[in-house]
């Protein structure tokens, strides 16, 4: 099943990342994904951190598959009503020249010690059980940015296994990615692990990008 980039406009983002100041497009044929180093200021990570810290909530996955510690991080919905978070949205949405009407809510995530996001992909699995309730009205998952808040002390890396890399925390850097393939069908080689924390905690936030707009209230 192949997806559709252009209602978006998420079909130009990759060219409108690599030609962003700072940005580095990963050298993989496997996936299409950039790096942004010190993308959100000392200033957006503390106040983000703040906010995941006062929403969280244990995290949750679609089509569980029976192994209850596949993921363990704790999720925090960030509030849009919130000026802050409108802003940082914003910023997010200028960045992948996406309109904010195609894009979920933000939302933030949080590790501490022992905890991990085992190896998953961020589409909705067109073969998986609640793959209809996730995507009727806005359709697929296009892009994904994540943004890392903090260093952590130890651990908290995430692995991608289609170019075989990890990427570490770093505030402010931002990772994008597209879990679709060139012809619009969704690709496996997104494949990624938010890795076990060893020290410290991890504080990330995830903006994720749908074929069709959200059912914004």
């Amino acid at each position: 099943m192949a997806y559709d980039l252009t209602l978006s406009g998420a079909d130009l983002t990759a060219s409108r990342l690599a030609s962003t100041p700072g940005a580095r497009k990963v050298p993989s044929p496997r996936l299409t994904q950039f790096l942004i180093p010190a993308f959100l200021s000392g200033e957006e990570c503390a106040g983000l951190i703040e906010r995941i810290d006062l929403a969280v909530r244990p995290s949750t996955i679609t089509d569980f598959n029976g192994d209850e510690a596949f993921r363990t991080s704790w999720t925090g919905d960030l509030d849009y009503a919130d000026p802050f978070v409108q802003a940082i949205d914003a910023k997010l949405c200028a960045l992948v020249g996406i309109d904010h009407r195609f894009g979920e809510p933000l939302q933030g995530q949080r590790y501490d010690v022992g905890q991990e996001f085992k190896g998953h992909t961020d589409y909705f699995e067109p073969t998986g059980v609640d793959y209809e309730e996730h995507t009727w009205r806005s359709g697929q998952r296009t892009w994904t940015v994540m943004a890392y808040l903090n260093k952590v002390d130890a651990g908290g890396g995430t692995r991608f296994f289609g170019p075989d890399k990890i990427v570490q925390p770093e505030p402010g850097k931002i990772v994008a990615w597209n879990s679709l393939r060139p012809d619009g069908t969704v690709n496996p080689d997104t494949l990624h692990h938010a890795m076990k924390v060893r020290k410290g905690r991890k504080y990330v936030i995830t903006k994720w990008f749908r074929e069709r707009e959200w059912p914004w209230g």
